[in-house]
């Protein structure tokens, strides 16, 4: 790669001015031992996972900000040829070139001239790839949940911190201005004691049932897919689906549930769980496809701070969905995540003049695509970091365990082991 020694090791800023946007400012920590990318270098990205949140949402994350941030889309890599060959038009109608296309995640992080992945592969495999990206020097913006398993969490979060790569999580709730208004409000201390977060998350179907696809067995890596699960014969539910058998996720509480726990470190600067309780089970949506994720479970998770955190997830029916956080001064109320709301009514110490609700003010920051280039540009901590992403597996681990085993869960955090009381 030419300029390879520029490249790699001396920070410029000159894309960050160029983009007209501010760096968050939580994100100044620099990174001990990290690779910084000159400001007239092009961020060279490939893309891991090609379905809908690669090829989608984070594709025309990173388009948005490509001419700015002199970024690009460079290599792609899908066990499914069809969702490959999908994502490579989209980047030849783009960037006027083909992308190098893969089908397994150690091909494409062998690239020389590659300076950053983004992953979205399934959950079983978030660990995996980005424990090998970060051995393979590239920096990562990762999906959540980060991870299903505590032993491959800490060997990921181990070779993330050796390496000095930037990390983004893809708890991207953080970056929306509503939210970082919501945390102020709590840091000036309107809400006064919290007691009790709340998220009740109610849906008429599973969304797994949305991403049933027709896909032949003879158009896809199915071992590649699999990766350390045991093997079988092709599936065309599981591979699509995944979202709905367990063995590949875990359902509700780490897909929507982790943007809820994160949410609630952030705010309230909180960190692990001290126990967790969680009972669940699939009670509606029995069918032919023999799905095994819960369709319905509840968490509740104690704090050290002093605080109750509970998340009710129930897919067989659409309505009443709330989250809140209750202090006794005040309460947030955010039923829509970007516009929360702030009301003394019914808080035994709150101020007695204000009555009725009050739209939180917002905070304007960089989305969380860009935080993440302009980061890898500064070689500075993101919005999202490695530790935050951690911590919000943490959580989630806690209360899938006690959905396993029938018994609450503590963290020991000194030996990194979830236990069961």
């Amino acid at each position: 790669m030419e300029n390879n020694v520029s490249r790699r090791n001396f920070l410029r800023q000159g894309a960050i001015v160029a983009s007209g946007v501010t760096v968050f400012p939580e994100s100044l920590t620099i990174l001990k031992e990290g690779r910084s990318i000159g400001a007239n270098d092009r961020i060279r990205i490939g893309i891991i996972g090609c379905g809908s949140r690669g090829n989608r949402v984070y594709m025309n994350g990173i388009y948005k900000h490509a001419e700015a941030m002199n970024a690009e889309i460079v290599a792609v890599c899908d066990p499914w040829r069809l969702s490959r060959e999908e994502t490579n038009a989209k980047v030849k109608e783009w960037y006027k070139h083909d992308a190098k296309q893969f089908v397994s995640y150690r091909d494409l992080l062998g690239m020389k001239d590659l300076d950053a992945v983004m992953i979205a592969s399934p959950d079983h495999l978030h660990t995996t790839h980005l424990e090998a990206a970060a051995k393979a020097g590239k920096h990562v913006y990762v999906e959540k949940p980060l991870a299903m398993d505590m032993g491959k969490l800490i060997k990921a979060t181990d070779a993330v911190n050796k390496s000095g790569v930037v990390v983004q999580i893809g708890t991207q709730l953080r970056s929306l201005p509503g939210i970082l208004g919501a945390r102020e409000l709590y840091r000036e201390g309107k809400l006064g004691k919290l007691s009790r977060v709340e998220e009740c998350r109610n849906s008429s179907q599973p969304y797994w049932y949305g991403y049933l696809r027709d896909v032949k067995e003879e158009d896809v890596d199915w071992n590649e897919f699999l990766n350390d699960r045991p093997k079988r014969p092709f599936n065309p539910d599981v591979y699509s689906a995944w979202y709905g058998y367990y063995e590949f996720s875990h359902g509700p509480i780490p897909n929507l549930g982790a943007h809820f726990i994160d949410i609630v470190h952030f705010v309230t600067g909180a960190g692990f769980p001290e126990s967790c309780v969680c009972l669940g089970g699939t009670y509606t949506w029995k069918d032919k496809h023999n799905f095994t994720t819960p369709d319905c479970i509840q968490a509740t998770w104690t704090y050290p701070e002093g605080f109750l955190v509970s998340s009710s997830n129930n897919l067989g029916n659409g309505m009443g969905s709330v989250r809140n956080f209750y202090g006794d001064k005040g309460m947030i109320r955010m039923s829509n995540w970007n516009e929360p709301f702030f009301n003394t009514d019914g808080s035994p110490r709150g101020d007695t003049s204000q009555k009725g609700e009050k739209p939180v003010t917002p905070i304007d920051v960089p989305d969380h695509f860009l935080n993440w280039l302009q980061c890898i540009r500064k070689n500075e901590k993101t919005i999202a970091p490695m530790e935050a992403g951690y911590q919000h597996a943490v959580a989630v681990l806690m209360a899938m365990k006690s959905f396993e085993t029938g018994r609450k869960t503590t963290y020991d955090h000194k030996q990194k082991k979830i236990l069961t009381a």
